[in-house]
């Protein structure tokens, strides 16, 4: 990835709709250059997807939180596989410290909230875990 690439995902970041033509004019270069390196990422697997991010308002009353995770052992795999299963979770990072994996969740109300932590924390191979709350999202 080159200076021109950064820029343009920068770009693409802040609004993935934009028409090619809008990005090719605010990168100065031809809407064929930036359609070509559009292509070339998503081919490499460098842009895995274009998203949607909703607006608070629209995710009010939802219950969002992280939660480190620490496994037992080699049973990281095993772990993972297990997390796959819980519709709660929208991703999950591996990480080096205390905790080996953070997990993203996302649940309706704090009964479901409540209910995913506690099958969470069942799963074979989990060894502790510390969630927090998400309480507001500053946009960058």
């Amino acid at each position: 990835m080159d200076d021109l690439d950064r820029r343009l995902i920068v770009l693409l970041r802040a609004d993935a709709r934009q028409p090619v033509a809008a990005l090719a004019q605010a990168l100065r270069v031809s809407r064929a250059t930036v359609q070509n390196r559009i292509d070339r990422m998503s081919v490499r697997g460098e842009i895995a997807g274009f998203t949607v991010r909703l607006s608070e308002d629209a995710e009010a009353g939802r219950v969002r939180a992280i939660m480190m995770i620490g496994v037992e052992g080699e049973r990281s795999t095993a772990v993972l596989r297990a997390l796959r299963q819980r519709p709660e979770i929208e991703r999950v990072h591996t990480t080096n410290g205390r905790w080996d994996l953070v997990a993203e969740l996302n649940t309706q109300t704090l009964a479901e909230f409540s209910g995913a932590l506690d099958a969470i924390r069942l799963i074979e191979g989990i060894s502790g875990s510390e969630t927090s709350l998400l309480l507001k999202t500053i946009a960058f």
